[in-house]
């Protein structure tokens, strides 16, 4: 999830090898179809799992990577962080962290065994 403005964005693909190859170039046409300027993103919203290493792994790189190069925080979140929520959506998940005080720039993955 990207949120720009206040306005959420979010994106999820198909979990494939094919996918975590080519993540960063997903990522930027996301960002041209929605007339995103990298630049200006000031949140990103990723799902720490639970899921495959490697997907958890890229997807989380990719957010540090972004945090490092244009100083965009980033929220690593699990939908078991919400814990009592009946309705939870995308466009909730800033919400969600804000109220459950998920930590900015924090990764602790969960990894299926």
């Amino acid at each position: 999830m990207i949120i720009n403005n206040d306005i959420n964005y979010h994106m999820s693909f198909e979990n494939s090898k094919n996918n975590f190859e080519k993540l960063t170039l997903l990522i930027n046409e996301f960002l041209k179809m929605k007339n995103l300027d990298i630049n200006k993103v000031k949140q990103i919203y990723v799902n720490r799992g639970p899921g495959s290493f490697a997907g958890i792994r890229n997807s989380l790189s990719i957010a540090k990577a972004l945090n490092v190069a244009n100083s965009i925080d980033y929220y690593s979140f699990s939908f078991t962080d919400f814990v009592g929520e009946n309705d939870i959506k995308f466009e909730n998940i800033p919400a969600l962290c804000k109220k459950f005080k998920v930590k900015k720039n924090l990764i602790n993955p969960i990894y299926l065994s």
